[in-house]
């Protein structure tokens, strides 16, 4: 059963089904850019990691830090002045306590690259899909993220960046992003500072997304949103999914009404 949605499908980020969205759609990604590129290219994935801990609400990022010890002043004690002041009898039986346990966990985030590899091996282009890590200022994910995207984008290597996440912060640009749910970005190598930014929505199809090689050959066309449509239902997302569930943020008027109108009408995706 396809998605009610015609692009991208926004509770797919509200069910709990990103992290396994994100590794299907890189393998999908890989796999229609290595059928489309030429034979001097080579198409790779790679992923970067990080600890986290994680919390009842997800997965939270924090620093370690040693219990705080307490010691005396050097020197004798002198002993404590007797007083009449009554001490205080203890608890007859006291309560057990909800303590949190510290449990770190390694998180993986993979990414698509392409090399060219004659007249020798280098990197040519590489495509990150963004994930919620990636987006929350402060955290492992938000801070290795950017230092590598500083890092390509002053380098002789293509960045295409893919922002299907409704949450989050938007990465740091000069111009303001376009007020659209979703964005699709190209910064070619060695013209940065001119990105080429394709505003995306739940309500029309993903556009193609030219994928740049090194000159002469053109940019590769990616068609997102078949791949997107092919991982929903090989995966079979529906059954995880509750159409009639709010979002957070909540969908705009356009949006609430397209769904209400999918779910009456026959064929309708079925809630939890």
């Amino acid at each position: 059963m396809p998605s009610p949605f015609p692009g991208m499908d926004p509770y797919i980020e509200a069910c709990g089904l990103w992290e396994d969205f994100h590794g299907a759609l890189i393998h999908e990604i890989k796999s229609a850019l290595a059928r489309a590129a030429p034979d001097r290219y080579v198409v790779r994935t790679s992923e970067r990691s990080y600890l986290v801990l994680v919390e009842d609400n997800g997965k939270d990022s924090h620093p370690f830090l040693p219990d705080v010890s307490v010691s005396s002043p050097r020197g004798k004690k002198k002993p404590p002045k007797k007083s009449g002041v009554a001490v205080a009898e203890p608890a007859a039986e006291a309560e057990p306590l909800t303590l949190r346990a510290f449990i770190e966990e390694e998180h993986r985030e993979s990414f698509v690259e392409i090399y060219e590899t004659d007249p020798e091996q280098r990197l040519v282009t590489c495509l990150e899909v963004l994930s919620p890590s990636n987006k929350r200022p402060g955290t492992p994910g938000w801070d290795l993220y950017q230092r590598k995207r500083q890092s390509l984008l002053l380098s002789d290597a293509n960045l295409v960046e893919i922002d299907l996440l409704r949450g989050g912060k938007r990465m740091p640009m000069l111009d303001p992003w376009p007020d659209s749910p979703y964005v699709l970005m190209v910064a070619k190598a060695k013209k940065p500072h001119l990105c080429k930014v394709w505003p995306t929505h739940s309500l029309r199809p993903l556009p193609p997304l030219p994928v740049p090689l090194a000159k002469p050959d053109p940019a590769i066309p990616l068609s997102l949103q078949p791949l997107i449509e092919e991982i929903y239902q090989r995966y079979r997302y529906p059954r995880s999914i509750d159409y009639h569930k709010p979002l957070a943020p909540a969908l705009n008027a356009e949006e609430s009404a397209w769904l209400e109108q999918q779910l009456r009408s026959p064929g309708k995706p079925p809630g939890r």
